[in-house]
């Protein structure tokens, strides 16, 4: 059940409750691709940094170790010690990034591993009957991601297979939570948004999906190659065409300047591999910016990443240090960045949920932009 609890503007303040929890929204999805956080990170430092949901692959889980050996264990959640929401991603964009090793049919998606070269094979059902091995608290239903600048009529043709492929999902999903051996019955289905960045083929398949009163929608086909701005426009034009009373979730989105701003257009769900990503690089998240921790000018810092904070590094390891673990690749480093990173995504949705509790998001989200362009 979604309840919107506050509106200001198109912001939402909402939450989600599933069988593994209630999730607070805005809410920022922490990306465990193969049901591990990169970086050294463990299920048990995802209560202490605040993580809400984790979000794991379809695709990398179904190649290894197996969906099935997940299963065997008692589902994802059991097997990676993890007792809050899960979100599944349904494979699908893989399709767009392993385009070199697919071919796309109104069946679904010949792949070759990028592991170990062997075939498989996934469409709708497929991707319905991983998941549902996987026990995720939400699935996402199985679609192909066009390139944002792909011809117009090739994402037309694709919007209207993925439209077709989301009523396969749903049937499928339905048949599946109805059986005696399904680890969660309650799992949840959110549709995906595809069009790229032509308005009337997204709007007229926001349209289309809506209407299967499905959990959640999510816009996909996002921070694929066009520009902020851009994204910000598709926003503003398809956000009205879904359901306001579901959950909204922009997939695979991004800086904490687009979150703001997707934040103000409508969205609740985010996620992105931007933190851990960045974290491993040495690269870390401030109220001002980013610091590159590699930088000589650390070298002698005996303070924090940043002053105040109350992640794991910061509360006991000073900027030189960290610098040194990095220099000396040593795997702490990394550890360490990444988990302030995670913890800087999770706080700043803490923030934007209070400033929409208290009414004060637009000077909120006016004084985060400026504060986040100003530097460290």
């Amino acid at each position: 059940m979604y309840r919107i609890k506050k509106i200001q503007g198109r912001a939402k303040r909402a939450e989600l409750v599933t069988v593994h929890g209630t999730v607070q929204t805005p809410v920022f999805m922490n990306v465990g691709t193969a049901a591990a956080i990169k970086g050294a990170v463990a299920t048990t430092d995802l209560y202490e940094i605040g993580t809400q949901v984790e979000l794991s692959n379809t695709y990398h889980l179904h190649v290894r170790p197996g969906d099935d050996v997940v299963k065997a264990l008692g589902g994802l959640h059991r097997f990676m010690n993890w007792d809050r929401p899960i979100l599944t991603d349904s494979g699908g964009f893989q399709v767009f990034s392993l385009a070199g090793l697919r071919k796309i049919r109104e069946e679904g998606v010949y792949f070759q591993s990028h592991v170990d070269g062997r075939k498989i094979f996934m469409g709708p059902e497929e991707s319905m009957r991983i998941q549902s091995n996987l026990a995720s608290t939400i699935a996402m239903a199985f679609d192909e991601c066009p390139p944002s600048k792909a011809p117009r009529e090739y994402v037309q043709a694709s919007c209207d297979r993925t439209a077709r492929w989301l009523v396969r999902c749903r049937d499928e999903m339905a048949r599946l939570n109805a059986l005696p051996d399904t680890i969660n019955r309650q799992q949840m289905l959110f549709g995906i948004n595809q069009g790229a960045v032509y308005e009337d083929i997204r709007t007229s398949h926001a349209d289309a999906i809506a209407e299967l009163n499905l959990d959640g929608y999510a816009v996909g086909g996002l921070a694929v190659g066009e520009t902020h701005e851009e994204m910000y426009h598709i926003l503003d034009v398809v956000v009205p065409h879904l359901p306001q009373e579901k959950p909204t979730y922009l997939m695979g989105v991004g800086t904490p300047a687009n979150i703001l701003e997707a934040v103000d257009r409508g969205v609740d769900f985010f996620d992105c591999v931007y933190p851990s990503r960045n974290g491993r690089h040495g690269h870390v998240y401030t109220a001002s910016g980013k610091l590159n921790l590699f930088n000589e000018q650390y070298k002698l810092d005996a303070r924090p990443i940043e002053e105040g904070c109350g992640c794991p590094a910061c509360r006991h390891y000073s900027r030189a240090y960290i610098r040194h673990l990095l220099k000396a690749k040593e795997m702490l480093g990394m550890r360490l960045c990444v988990l302030h990173n995670l913890y800087f995504y999770n706080h700043l949705m803490e923030e934007i949920r209070g400033a929409l509790d208290d009414g004060s998001f637009p000077e909120y989200k006016k004084a985060k932009l400026a504060g986040l362009q100003g530097g460290a």
